[in-house]
């Protein structure tokens, strides 16, 4: 399930008289330009303004368009009020983000009595705009990855006559993949799509009329095993609750052991970045970030910090946990084998506005902060998590 221009439909309900009334509306950034596109009414993106384009030049595309900052807080309790209503109709509901969800529906059909998925999706959409007023596009298939698919197919956009809900039934995902542009696929990205293209793969047809040996020698036989598998429309991920979770973590491990600061820095901003997009996608903010060091010799330590101000963005938490990674190799400086970020202490409520950090008269965390990590959001959703990446200067 995929909400139809969530920020642009909060933000209408936030200002019923100022941005309610516009029908070109941009969310996020600044009037002056500032920061990036979150969501852009659909009478906007008739000029070609999309998500995550710079407000500068969406403002050049589109410059009668009124630009009004993200309404956070409504987001987040509208995310909330829209999973309320899916829990009432699957057992299991997964956040993706704050305007996407995944719902397990299995084993429900006698609970709806012979009802089709289509009949069932068109109910469950229905009951999201009477309970919440935020319209939803729905997809539905054997995977997350169709569904995921799917839902693309049924948004309303110019020249789409689609009505919300697009049901690829079982036995019908080769069919449904043969209609797609390998850039369509979650996990493709722009730099692959270009490469994939210069050795003649530009659509799911061109992958499917080689076998895997051709397939292999095109794009070498990892990237070719994966590649087939996925425009089949297979995907053996399951839709999983993190709700009840009092904590969120990642950590990687390196195949060679990192004795330079810097690059354990540019590690760490790797796991923030995974776990901040985990919180965002829960609707969640967190005040206590805790940073875990394992060493050559296996010992492993850890550090934390609970901060007055709840943090979701990626650049805050960051400046949070390098400070903590210092701390730890300043105590002991040893190569490390795995490092690791948890991020606890939740709260659904919006960051205090006057928050402090440390002596200085300044938030940890601005607006601009949070829009730019919702953007990244959005682009890593569409074309796979290295599609996009923070900037750091040594």
């Amino acid at each position: 399930m995929d909400a139809d221009a969530f920020f642009v439909a909060v933000a209408r309900m936030v200002d019923p008289e100022g941005a309610g009334k516009a029908s070109l509306l941009l969310v996020g950034g600044t009037a002056e330009g500032r920061g990036i596109v979150c969501s852009a009414s659909y009478e906007a993106r008739q000029f070609g303004v999309r998500s995550a384009m710079p407000m500068a030049r969406a403002l050049r595309l589109c410059p009668n368009a009124m630009c009004v900052p993200v309404p956070g807080a409504a987001c987040r309790i509208k995310h909330n009020e829209i999973r309320a209503v899916l829990e009432k109709h699957a057992p299991v509901v997964q956040g993706a983000s704050i305007d996407e969800w995944y719902c397990d529906l299995a084993g429900t059909e006698n609970l709806y009595e012979g009802a089709t998925l289509e009949e069932l999706a068109h109910r469950i959409r229905n009951a999201v705009l009477d309970v919440t007023g935020i319209r939803v596009s729905i997809g539905g298939g054997t995977s997350k990855l169709i569904g995921k698919l799917a839902v693309e197919k049924a948004k309303p956009r110019p020249g789409n006559t689609a009505n919300g809900v697009n049901i690829i039934p079982p036995g019908g995902e080769l069919d449904f993949m043969r209609t797609l542009k390998l850039a369509d696929i979650p996990g493709i990205g722009p730099k692959t799509t270009s490469r994939l293209a210069e050795r003649g793969l530009q659509s799911v047809e061109d992958v499917l009329a080689l076998d895997e040996a051709a397939l292999a020698r095109r794009v070498g036989p990892g990237e070719g095993a994966w590649l087939a598998h996925r425009v089949l429309g297979l995907d053996d991920a399951e839709v999983a609750e993190r709700d009840d979770a009092k904590s969120i973590s990642r950590d990687e491990t390196f195949p060679v052991d990192i004795d330079d600061d810097l690059l354990l820095e540019g590690e760490l901003t790797d796991v923030i970045g995974r776990a901040a997009a985990d919180l965002r996608s829960d609707a969640l903010t967190a005040r206590t970030i805790t940073v875990r060091l394992r060493d050559r010799d296996f010992t492993t330590r850890q550090a934390s910090r609970t901060v007055d101000e709840a943090l979701e963005s990626d650049r805050a938490i960051f400046l949070v946990a390098r400070e903590l990674l210092k701390k730890l190799r300043k105590a002991r400086h040893m190569p490390a084998r795995l490092i690791g970020v948890n991020l606890s202490n939740f709260t659904v409520a919006p960051a205090k506005q006057l928050a402090l950090f440390d002596a200085q008269n300044a938030r940890l965390e601005t607006d601009k902060d949070r829009d730019v990590s919702r953007a990244m959001d959005a682009v890593r959703a569409k074309f796979g998590r290295g599609a996009i990446g923070p900037g750091r200067k040594r």
